[in-house]
């Protein structure tokens, strides 16, 4: 009996002793999480929509859960190097990543990435916007079918601003120009402001724009909105149809900016992070705060998160390889 409670002593001894040899492991043991800040990758400049959303779930966050949810911004290479970032960071919940769209698309996109799928666990999906086809109020247009039968009529007349090799706009271009097999010219652009400002101007008589952008330009009487690309109408453009109501079906896709975390992460942390993820968009003041940049709440389960972002690498990927586009 001496023996085997002196053999159990020096075991529980042992293992106090390796616990408090590992940093983190005590004080995570005694404390709920999040027990310190946590850390917002968020893969572009400050001041992007991405960010401003970001930074409104983490202020929130905060608020709830008593600790710093704080942002850092790595851009580059159209989210690459902070989607490299935050995949190399621990998988403890102490950092979290702000994707967007291009967490998809780049994976079928660039040559070589900074980070796999595998990488990462989705958490949700925060919030989305759709695209919308405005074109130049000079065009003798005013729906959707009437601006198709007027690029048919004038093959290679027409063209449109594209901000950029595989950003949202330049994709969902491409998909609407191959399914109706419309000979509309790609002009290119160093990023959305400049794209508009063409249309805008006339030079570019179509584009797919932002919604955040556009929307006011469209409520001037600047540009004329066809149609959003989302599932339904947007609250921001409530009488402009989709292009599913305008009959050209198939062209579903929309821009979100969601939250993930390190593969690995433990479940009971991803699940806390979803629960007040939650919380967080179901005040009235973050909805109307998201709404104000023309986008609206989602809020999904992992699983669900995690099922959307499967379908779209796949979906981009090909349409990326068929219509050869290619980012070095």
């Amino acid at each position: 009996m001496k023996k085997a409670f002196v053999a159990i002593a020096s075991g529980a001894l042992c293992a106090v002793l390796w616990t408090a040899a590992i940093p983190g492991i005590a004080s995570a043991q005694a404390q709920p999480y999040p027990a310190r800040p946590v850390k917002v990758i968020v893969p572009f400049a400050p001041g992007g929509v991405v960010d401003v959303i970001a930074r409104m779930w983490a202020v929130r966050m905060s608020q709830n859960l008593g600790q710093q949810f704080y942002i850092e911004n790595h851009a580059g290479a159209g989210g690459n190097v902070g989607m490299g970032v935050a995949s190399r960071q621990p998988p403890d919940g102490y950092t979290v990543l702000a994707a967007a769209s291009s967490f998809a698309v780049n994976l079928g996109l660039y040559k070589k990435s900074s980070y796999e799928a595998k990488d990462f666990t989705a958490v949700t999906l925060l919030a989305a916007t759709p695209n919308v086809l405005v074109i130049h109020p000079s065009l003798p247009a005013t729906t959707l079918q009437e601006f198709i039968a007027l690029v048919r009529a004038n093959p290679g007349k027409y063209s449109y601003a594209m901000p950029g090799a595989g950003t949202p706009s330049h994709l969902q271009a491409e998909l609407f120009k191959r399914a109706l097999d419309l000979d509309l010219v790609t002009v290119p652009f160093p990023g959305g402001g400049p794209a508009i400002q063409s249309t805008l101007g006339g030079h570019t008589p179509a584009s797919f724009g932002a919604l955040t952008s556009v929307q006011p330009l469209v409520a001037g009487g600047k540009l004329r909105a066809l149609a959003v690309t989302g599932t339904k109408r947007s609250p921001v453009l409530p009488d402009v149809p989709t292009l599913v109501e305008s009959g050209v079906p198939g062209q579903e896709a929309d821009t979100f900016t969601g939250i993930l975390v390190p593969a690995g992460t433990p479940k009971e942390i991803i699940d806390r992070l979803h629960t007040e993820s939650i919380k967080v968009l179901s005040t009235q003041d973050m909805r109307l705060q998201v709404e104000r940049l023309g986008f609206a709440t989602v809020g999904t389960s992992p699983e669900e998160f995690a099922a959307r972002l499967k379908d779209e690498i796949a979906y981009w990927a090909k349409l990326i390889q068929d219509a050869k586009i290619e980012r070095p």
